[in-house]
This record gives structure tokens, C-alpha cells and sequence, in this order.
């Protein structure tokens, strides 16, 4: 069996500068999860003590404070910068990037429709920048028409699926005077989500390698699963099971921007170890 990995997978920018943060702030605390990949979130606590904290009532004086790639919500990091504490911005610029333009355009009387999960982290970080009526809504029916306005603004969480968004985005202009639509999808989520459908269309079963709560891991397993029905995603090496190779010519490999490069060649060679027994 041929085994491939995706043209473009893995650790993106964002998630790269946070790791690299961590692990040079030893002791250090986080806000929440780093990144939506609990195997790694243990490594940087083993090797760096880097550890998760959720209340900011328990952040002791004089520590190191690591704000995650998804970002906090606007009061929390107000509330961080009051504090005696040292903060190290690890947000991902293109986190940051819609954080500011809802409340640009807040400012500016829009109503703010967020294209996201609304119990994500990333999306509840975003919507606290609104200083007015928001909607967060993940299709074009969900749109509650009877509180929009005339001026709508439009902003999509950074793992979301670009065919949705622009979906959303032309049922607006339909029925609003004035859009503003801003595009704050990632260069490396159309990356790898273009990469994926490639991967997929060329294989007999595909393996996607991600967190279970990892948005753009969930995004790129849909889309799999359209060119190859035989697309499963993993955490890790142990939860690969042998039948599903069995009788397979093409294997495609790719993996989630928090997934790290030691789990992807862990379950790579799982695989191969399949082959030989």
C-alpha cells in the first residue's frame, strides 16, 4: 500500500509561534488550552511545566501568562493587564484580526453577523469585541432577519469553510442595503483544506490526525469524507485499527494545524507496521 501525506498539513504559523512561546516561558500558565491538542498541551507541561489554568482568581502575582492561539475575551484580558502579572501574547494574527474589525465596525453602527461555533473559544473571543448587537451563526438560515439592520458586517471564525462563508455572505447582500464582508478565513486553512480534497480524491482510505475539539481537524474531515468515504480522524497511533487498510492501494495521511509532527510520524508508522505484520 502507497502511503501520502497531504501536500500542506500540520502546524500552522499561528500554532508554531505559540509552542515556541511556551517553551520559552518555562512555568508558565496558559489561558485556557494553547491549542486544541491535548497529547502536545501534556508534552509542554512534562518538559516546560507549562500548565492550564480556566479562573483568573487563581493567577498568582508575578506569573508569566500565556494567552492562547484562539485568544480570551476582551474583559479577561483587560482584567489580566490590571493585574501584576506578565503577559505573553501568543493570539494568533489572524485571531487578532477579526477581534478588531468587530469592534471597528461596531463602533461604526454595523450589525456584526461572526460565521462560527458559537461554544468555541476562538469565536467567544471575537464576539466580546462587539459593542453592539451580534449574531453568530453557522448557515445562512440561522440568520434572524427580524433583528439584522441595514448595515451588516461580516466576519467568519479562522477555521471555517469558505464555500459557507460565501454562501452567507450573498444571502446578505440579497437582503441587506449595505455588506461589509471580510474574509478572515486563514491562508493556511484553504491551504490544507485544498490539500485534503486533493489527498482524498487520490486515495482508497485517508486518515485525518487532529484533536477531537479542533475545528479546522473537523473541517478537514468532512471534506474528505466527500472524495473518500473511507476518511477516519484520529487523535493518535492508538486509535488506528488494522481492518481499515485491509485491501487498500492509496493511504493518505494529513493533520490538523494544532497536530504536531512527532504524532503524525507516530501513526505513519503504525500504519507501515500494519503492512509488515
Amino acid at each position: 500500500m502507497q502511503i501520502k501525506r497531504a501536500n500542506e498539513y500540520g502546524f500552522c504559523f499561528g500554532v508554531k509561534r505559540a509552542i515556541k512561546l511556551a517553551e520559552q516561558n518555562k512555568n508558565a500558565i496558559t489561558i485556557g488550552p494553547l491549542i486544541h491538542n491535548q497529547k502536545e498541551i501534556d508534552r509542554l507541561k512534562v518538559n516546560f511545566n507549562v500548565h492550564v489554568e480556566t479562573n483568573l482568581d487563581n493567577i498568582k502575582e508575578n506569573s508569566n501568562v500565556i494567552i492562547r492561539t484562539h485568544g480570551i475575551q476582551k474583559n479577561d484580558l483587560e482584567r489580566l493587564k490590571q493585574s501584576n502579572v506578565n503577559i505573553i501574547d501568543a493570539t494568533c494574527p489572524f485571531v487578532t484580526k477579526p477581534q478588531k474589525i468587530c469592534e471597528q465596525m461596531s463602533d461604526e453602527g454595523y450589525h456584526i453577523i461572526i460565521f462560527g461555533d458559537k461554544d468555541h473559544p476562538e469565536v467567544k473571543g471575537v464576539a466580546s469585541y462587539c459593542t453592539k448587537a451580534y449574531q453568530v451563526v453557522l448557515d445562512k438560515d440561522h440568520i434572524d432577519i427580524n433583528i439584522i439592520k441595514n448595515k451588516v458586517a461580516l466576519v467568519s471564525q479562522t477555521t471555517k469553510n469558505l464555500s459557507k462563508f460565501l454562501e452567507i455572505a450573498n444571502y446578505l447582500i440579497e437582503i441587506c442595503s449595505e455588506v461589509r464582508v471580510f474574509n478572515t478565513i486563514c491562508n493556511a486553512t484553504f491551504a490544507n483544506q485544498e490539500a485534503v480534497k486533493e489527498l482524498a480524491i487520490d486515495s482508497d482510505v485517508v486518515i485525518v490526525v487532529g484533536g477531537k475539539q479542533s475545528s479546522n481537524t473537523k473541517q478537514l474531515l468532512n471534506i474528505s469524507l466527500n472524495y473518500c468515504k473511507d476518511s477516519y480522524c484520529i487523535e493518535d497511533e492508538n486509535e488506528l485499527q488494522k481492518e481499515w487498510f485491509v485491501g487498500k492501494q492509496k493511504c493518505g495521511i494529513t493533520a490538523g494545524a494544532s497536530t504536531p509532527d512527532w504524532i503524525i510520524n507516530s501513526v505513519e508508522n503504525k500504519i507501515r507496521e500494519f503492512q509488515e505484520k
